[in-house]
């Protein structure tokens, strides 16, 4: 019975310290020609054809010109030893775009780093410029203004700009789970920012300087794994200070989500196989977040049992109820404030079953969290 009280204090002191800010997260800002530097997109891509047909042509339509009308960005793609019709696409839409280009890996390339960390630093090599966009090839901006609000904060001093990337709307509970996980990750990692304590972003919609992603590829835990580059980068550089959140419909992007239960968890065990070479202190805040949850959850459905089972050992249930009412209700609310917040469409009748099952969800990928590595970009 004390434990339970205890957990929920913990999920409602998180909840109406951090969370809470969701409500206050800026949106992102007009950037005047003046003040407009040349922009690098940088988007690493193995066998993507099919999305970059589908998605580069938005990505390289941006409305970010100088005052003469022409574009102050770049669009390079890292064709990473593709076997498919990555080079062909590329080759066509060259022909339409004066500012895209293409770095080629071949496939017998020594490397140096791991995965996606090795195509990364080619992009990198080719920047002109020194703002970054970075963005997956199955990623779709929301509007021809996304670059424009991503990298606004760079402007202002800023040296890493975390965004939203958001999975579009299917049918099916995964694609439901999914988009809610994405949406409370994100409810996470930019309530943590503002709060000063950075841990993350993703890679489907970030900026920074080059200045900061070079400093980043210097540190020895950058190649601990072939992707995770996004939130190593905040991890081994990001402070109080040089960290942006972009929370503005037009900046988003959009990607389609895994629609096989099989493929949804190889992804997540690449995901959060970064997490345990964050900070200590963020892996404080992150664990004691987790456990609260996990324990609030074990101890309310065990109080449960000894209600309905073995009555005589239950102490009264109402005062249990009331607290796990107040938790939820605080929590559910925040959820739909974010998701109105992230123009997410989410069912509120199954906030519940998220709520559960993300308990499950930590779980079933307790070991990728905390000691094992996924060993694969693609």
């Amino acid at each position: 019975m004390v434990l339970f009280y205890f957990f929920a204090a913990i999920q409602c002191i998180y909840a109406l310290y951090f969370f809470i800010r969701v409500l206050w997260l800026p949106a992102g800002k007009r950037l005047p020609v003046k003040q407009r530097c040349g922009v690098s997109i940088i988007i690493c891509a193995k066998n993507e054809a099919e999305n970059l047909k589908k998605n580069l042509p938005s990505v390289l339509s941006q409305k970010y010109e100088d005052d003469g009308g022409k574009p102050l960005y770049e669009v390079i793609v890292v064709n990473d030893a593709s076997d498919d019709d990555t080079a062909q696409v590329l080759a066509e839409l060259e022909k339409q775009f004066d500012n895209l280009w293409d770095v080629i890996i071949a496939p017998d390339a020594v490397r140096d780093l791991q995965g996606k960390k090795f195509a990364l630093s080619k992009g990198l090599a080719f920047a002109g410029h020194d703002w970054l966009l970075l963005i997956d090839a199955d990623c779709m901006p929301q509007s021809d203004s996304w670059l424009e609000k991503m990298v606004a904060p760079l402007a202002d001093g800023k040296q890493i700009v975390a965004g939203y990337g958001g999975y579009y709307k299917q049918r099916g509970l995964l694609n439901a789970f999914t988009r809610w996980e994405t949406v409370h990750t994100f409810l996470q990692y930019s309530t943590y920012a503002l709060v000063g304590v950075p841990y993350m972003a993703v890679g489907r919609n970030m900026a920074c300087t080059k200045e900061v992603l070079l400093s980043a590829q210097g540190s020895a835990m950058w190649n601990a794994l072939p992707s995770g580059d996004d939130d190593l980068l905040v991890s081994i550089a990001g402070n109080a200070d040089n960290v942006a959140i972009v929370c503005d419909e037009v900046a988003f992007t959009h990607s389609e989500t895994k629609t096989a239960w099989r493929d949804w968890v190889k992804q997540k065990q690449r995901h959060l196989s970064t997490g345990k070479y964050y900070k200590s202190k963020i892996k404080a805040l992150l664990g004691v977040y987790g456990v609260s949850h996990a324990g609030l959850w074990l101890c309310f459905l065990g109080l449960l049992f000894l209600h309905f089972y073995i009555p005589v050992l239950m102490p009264p249930v109402l005062p249990v109820a009331i607290a796990m009412g107040v938790r939820c209700f605080i929590y559910w609310v925040l959820w739909l404030a974010t998701t109105m917040r992230l123009r997410e469409k989410l069912p509120v009748y199954l906030f519940p079953l998220f709520d559960l099952g993300w308990l499950v969800y930590n779980f079933a990928f307790l070991p990728y969290i905390t000691w094992k590595n996924k060993k694969h970009w693609k």
